[in-house]
């Protein structure tokens, strides 16, 4: 499958590809699904800028509540909205949401199957100088663990705004986690997407890289290292984590024989996990897991971060090349 059929861009890997925040396609997606659908309301932990609801905030202030430095009381407020036929976008940073109020979401939000959408903006290791406290490294473990909860992580800003609008018809508790600095923007308009489905970006045979969040594009650009070596590397985009596409993770670990899951998180728990938990119950499969390795992040400028902690397409390659010196056929 080439760029062109998932209409992604055509310079990926490129200099001069364009970057954005992924939160930023959450802000235009939130007041498009406020113009489509008054009963979407949002409420912010005192970061109402920095999570993308100010232009939220502008466009519909009677539809919106600051809630104030208290995340505990941002999800039950949010539930309660959510009881009387809202639908409530709740934002903070993920480093506070979930990570200081995840017993809340879990007994009001989860218990009562309430359809509250969860922003955890400001996640992985990119956050960057705010250093190891505000780098949010365990929220996908944490989310996709709930019953009821349905988490995504968009790989871009295009892919973010899409998923917004998602969410605001789902009728589900959901968890969506942004990155903060600008990162590529690999999809376009036409980029297909849909809660629950996993998307072949790349055909390949020798080996599949499946990633998510800001690791997709950075699996794509060590498919195209690869192709350059003489390997053909799959990449599947999951921005679902769950529900997870196990009829598209499989069909592709059945053809390659040989996977590597990519995320900006800790590689325990996360989507590394979850792979490994879909393949050692159904199709049991070499396995390498790129992401954080049971440790915290540190301050630093996000590239620079990306680099010492492996997390880049670069990486990914030299990891690909292992796995077929140790596991070839």
């Amino acid at each position: 499958m080439s760029n062109a059929d998932m209409h992604l861009v055509h310079n990926i890997g490129a200099a001069d590809i364009k970057s954005e925040p992924i939160r930023a396609g959450f802000g235009r997606g939130l007041v498009e699904a406020g113009r489509q659908d008054e009963r979407v309301v949002a409420l912010c932990a005192d970061l109402t800028g920095s999570t993308k609801m100010n232009a939220f905030a502008e466009a519909f202030p009677d539809r919106f509540t600051q809630i104030g430095i208290g995340e505990q009381n941002l999800v039950t407020v949010g539930t309660g909205m959510a009881a009387m036929g809202k639908i409530p976008f709740v934002s903070s940073y993920a480093a506070f949401s979930p990570g200081r109020n995840w017993e809340q979401i879990r007994t009001t939000i989860c218990l009562n199957d309430r359809p509250v959408k969860i922003i955890g903006s400001h996640a992985g290791i990119s956050v960057g100088p705010d250093g190891a406290t505000h780098q949010m490294l365990e929220d996908i473990a944490l989310m996709r663990v709930l019953p009821n909860m349905i988490v995504l992580a968009p790989g871009d800003s295009v892919e973010a705004e899409k998923a917004t609008l998602a969410l605001a018809t789902n009728g589900k508790p959901s968890y969506m986690r942004l990155a903060r600095e600008g990162t590529p923007v690999f999809t376009t308009a036409n980029t297909p997407f849909e809660i629950g489905k996993a998307y072949v970006l790349r055909e390949g045979t020798d080996i599949t890289l499946i990633g998510t969040g800001t690791m997709t594009y950075q699996c794509l650009v060590a498919a195209k290292i690869l192709h350059g070596d003489g390997v053909s590397a799959e990449v599947v985009h999951v921005p679902t984590i769950k529900p997870l596409d196990t009829r598209t993770i499989l069909a592709s670990a059945k053809k390659t024989r040989m996977v590597i899951t990519a995320e900006e998180a800790q590689a325990a728990g996360g989507l590394g996990g979850a792979v490994a938990e879909l393949l050692s119950e159904q199709l049991p499969t070499p396995l390498r897991r790129v992401g954080m390795q049971d440790r915290f992040g540190e301050s630093g400028e996000p590239d620079e971060l990306l680099k010492i902690f492996g997390l880049t397409g670069t990486h990914i390659a030299l990891h690909a090349h292992e796995m077929r010196d140790k596991f070839k056929r």
